[in-house]
């Protein structure tokens, strides 16, 4: 079953694509600022090994022609925040265990958000990002097992995760991604490790994850 997703904002509506095989394993939220390639693959890999996923937008296209609004941390939260609770009432998705996943300026937001929401967010996955631009309460609240991705060439973002990682509490884990190498992956090895533990109590699966 696929659908459209639309989350109404004062500014403007914001635009999604929910894809939900038979009897899905959870649901992974991948959130951005404006559709990527980077998302559509990571989508398409993750159905395809049994996971529900929602492709969403948190800017409107006004929105995305300033540069500020995509660095703006309060509103891509509360974006996140009342996606959530559309996930949370809506018949395709409320039964579902919740991952999110989140790139570039909106990994500090989807920090923010995985602390708030513990109940709910399950297990967050994050490319980079500066995850500092969370906030130190929102690091050490946070409980959702973190899967920090780099690029090799990703010096800033690195160094932001070095001087965050103190502060984070639950369990985590970093890769640095070799030239253009796939996260997708990655990713799905880490929800077969932490989201089924949550869906059916089976336990971890085995990963391809580099120490």
């Amino acid at each position: 079953m696929n659908r459209h997703f639309t989350l109404s904002t004062p500014q403007g509506p914001l635009h999604g694509y929910l894809e939900r095989p038979e009897q899905p394993r959870g649901l992974m939220l991948i959130a951005h600022i404006e559709r990527t390639d980077r998302g559509d693959l990571i989508a398409t890999g993750l159905v395809a090994q049994g996971y529900a996923t929602l492709n969403m937008e948190l800017l409107t296209a006004r929105e995305r022609q300033f540069a500020d609004t995509a660095q703006n941390v309060p509103r891509l939260s509360q974006r996140l925040l009342d996606l959530l609770d559309l996930l949370r009432d809506d018949g395709d998705t409320e039964d579902l265990p919740l991952a999110l996943f989140a790139a570039g300026d909106v990994t500090p937001a989807a920090i923010r958000v995985a602390a708030q929401r513990d109940m709910q967010v399950r297990v967050l996955a994050c490319h980079g990002g500066l995850i500092d631009r969370a906030g130190r309460q929102a690091l050490e609240l946070m409980n959702a097992p973190l899967l920090m991705l780099f690029d090799a060439d990703d010096d800033l973002n690195q160094a932001a995760f070095r001087r965050a990682r103190s502060h984070l509490h639950g369990p985590y884990s970093e890769l640095v991604l070799a030239a253009d190498e796939d996260a997708e992956p990655y990713i799905g090895a880490w929800l077969a490790r932490h989201l089924p533990a949550v869906a059916d109590g089976n336990g971890s699966a085995e990963l391809g994850l580099r120490d």
